[in-house]
This record gives C-alpha cells, sequence and structure tokens, in this order.
C-alpha cells in the first residue's frame, strides 16, 4: 500500500511539473506578439539573431514567468503551513494582517512619490511590521495558542485596512489613487530581475524552513496536545512556521500586490490529490500554485489589449473551483 502511494505521489508530482514546463514555454510565446516555439528556443539560445525578440522575451516575459513561479509556489506554500498551524482549513497567508500591511505600505510610498523599488521595500517592511503587532498583542496579553492570533491578526488588519482607505481618500484621483488601487488588485507588469533577486533570500529562508518542518506540520494540524504528546515543542515551532509563512507572504505581495485565492485554495487542490499528510502536499502545492499563478499572468497580459488585474482573475477561477472542492471532499465523507 505504502509503495502503491509513494508511486502515486511521484507520478501526480511529476505531471505537475511537466505541465509546469509546458505552460513556460506557452507563456514564452503568448502575449501581443506571438513567438512560436522555434523562435523562442533559437532566441533563448542565440539572442543576437533576432534582437527585437531576445528584449521581449528576456526583459519582459522570463521576469514576469519566474516571479509567477516564485509567487504561486510561495502563495501556496504559506496558505498549507497557516492551515496545518491554524488547524483550519479556511486560514489564508493573510490571516496575520500581512497583505493589508503590505497595501499600507506600498501606498504610502506611492503617496510619497517613489518608484517601484521603493514601493516594494515599503511594502515588505510594513507587512513584517504588521505580523509583528500581531504577535506583539498576542505576547501581551499573555495568551497562548492560535485563537489569540486569528484574533489579534484581524484587529491589525482592520486597522492596516482603515489606514488603506485613509490613504486612498487623501491621494490624488488623477494619479495616485488609479496605483494604489491596481497595486491592490496585484500585477507582474513591474516586476523585473532586480526586484526578484532582492526577495530571493526571503523566499529560499523561508521555504527551506517549511521543507525542513514539514514532517511535523500533519501532527501540529491534529492538535497542540496530540503534538506535545509526540515530543514537538509546539511553541517554537508554531512561530518558526508562522515567521517563515510570513516572510514567503510578504515577499510574494511586495512583488505583485495583493493576489487572492491561491493560499487559500491550492492547499486544498494538493490534499484532493495525494492525501492530507503535509510532507506529501507543501511541495505539490508549491508546483500547483506555481502552474494556477503562471496561467493566471498568461491569461491577464493575452486576453485584452489592456492588462487584466490578476485577483480579478484568480477570483474568477479561484471562487468556483473552492465549491467545487467543498462538493467534492462533502461526497467523500458520504
Amino acid at each position: 500500500m505504502i509503495l502503491i502511494n509513494n508511486h502515486h505521489y511521484r507520478l501526480t508530482i511529476f505531471t505537475e511539473i511537466l505541465l509546469v514546463i509546458i505552460a513556460i514555454v506557452l507563456a514564452l510565446s503568448c502575449g501581443r506578439i506571438y513567438y512560436s516555439p522555434t523562435i523562442i528556443i533559437q532566441t533563448l539560445f542565440h539572442p543576437q539573431n533576432n534582437p527585437a525578440a531576445a528584449n521581449i522575451i528576456f526583459n519582459l516575459r522570463l521576469p514576469r514567468i519566474i516571479s509567477a513561479l516564485l509567487i504561486g509556489a510561495g502563495l501556496a506554500m504559506a496558505g498549507c503551513s497557516f492551515q496545518s498551524v491554524f488547524h483550519n482549513p479556511l486560514v489564508s497567508p493573510d490571516i496575520l494582517g500581512v497583505s493589508y500591511g503590505s497595501a499600507a505600505g506600498a501606498a504610502s510610498a506611492i503617496l510619497l512619490g517613489y518608484g517601484i523599488g521603493l514601493t516594494q521595500l515599503f511594502a515588505f517592511v510594513c507587512g513584517i511590521i504588521a505580523v509583528s503587532l500581531t504577535l506583539l498583542i498576542a505576547h501581551t496579553l499573555h495568551q497562548r495558542g492560535t485563537l489569540i492570533l486569528v484574533l489579534a491578526g484581524i484587529v491589525i488588519s482592520g486597522f492596516m485596512q482603515a489606514l488603506v482607505g485613509l490613504l486612498k481618500y487623501i491621494a490624488d484621483p488623477d494619479s495616485q489613487l488609479q496605483s494604489i488601487v491596481y497595486w491592490q488588485l496585484g500585477s507582474l507588469a513591474k516586476v523585473d530581475f532586480s526586484s526578484i533577486i532582492a526577495v530571493l533570500p526571503f523566499l529560499i529562508i523561508g521555504t527551506l524552513i517549511l521543507f525542513v518542518l514539514r514532517w511535523h506540520m500533519t501532527i501540529l494540524s491534529l492538535g497542540d496536545q496530540q503534538a506535545r504528546l509526540e515530543g514537538i515543542n509546539v511553541g517554537m515551532e508554531q512561530l518558526l512556521i508562522i515567521t517563515a509563512s510570513t516572510f514567503l507572504t510578504a515577499a510574494t505581495v511586495c512583488l505583485s500586490g495583493n493576489i487572492g485565492w491561491i493560499g487559500l485554495v491550492i492547499p486544498h487542490v494538493a490534499r484532493l490529490l495525494v492525501g492530507d499528510n503535509t510532507k506529501e502536499t507543501l511541495p505539490l502545492a508549491a508546483v500547483i500554485g506555481a502552474l494556477f499563478l503562471l496561467i493566471v499572468d498568461t491569461m491577464a497580459r493575452s486576453l485584452s489589449a489592456g492588462e487584466i488585474p490578476l485577483s480579478i482573475l484568480t477570483g474568477f477561477i479561484g471562487a468556483p473551483l473552492f465549491v467545487y472542492i467543498l462538493i467534492k471532499k462533502k461526497v467523500q465523507l458520504n
């Protein structure tokens, strides 16, 4: 039985990785200017033969593809980890206020007239500050457990949301307000290699911590008492997982803005395919999340003359998909 499960898991992972490779080729080809796979391969290996295609592929499409893969994987892993730690399948990566904190930071930078680099820096720092305030409230109240963290996260999210509303109210409606709203809806249009490199260390650190601790996440999802009986330091490991997931979420949000549904839906898709063992679910969720956001971003820049914000497409796709997952799980329970 174990051999059969391992074979199914490896086959599922291999299939998803193959789909990612196909999606990368399609993403390099599709856009306002279409390039055949033959031209793509020739340009990748001999860019000097086609400077126009090389400029579009290397400076526009390739950074978007890499960032879509990293952001999709990061949000999916963060969602999977938070759902395990908080024992709640409806938890998403912004549960502790990181998304609204990042939105407040980005809106502040836009109001101050800063460029995209400082806007991303403000978003990352304010996202970390929001989560730190959430943890500080829980510590100040001398309460332990995930419930107080959720409540503190709701408080900080509400405060940050009000702050974003204030910044939007005083923003210039002809320029700054549009930038703030567009950033909140999510886009990879302004991502370049320098911004990817800037957040890469946080993505790597967060991913490594989650991969090392993924064996324990399944036990943590059973409850704190069961985890302690298994010899796990619940408080320390929960803090490490929350910190790593926050790094992933803040790093991804500062690159793209707020992108909904990925951290909520993709972990459930992975569990439907391979079960509830986080040792297997976490890597698969990362691959599926990367594939999902890459497809959505390719659609966003190909379906119309103007670019469609990512959160609009993830909402249209993610909401029906989540309903299907709920129906599927209900059928299985019966």
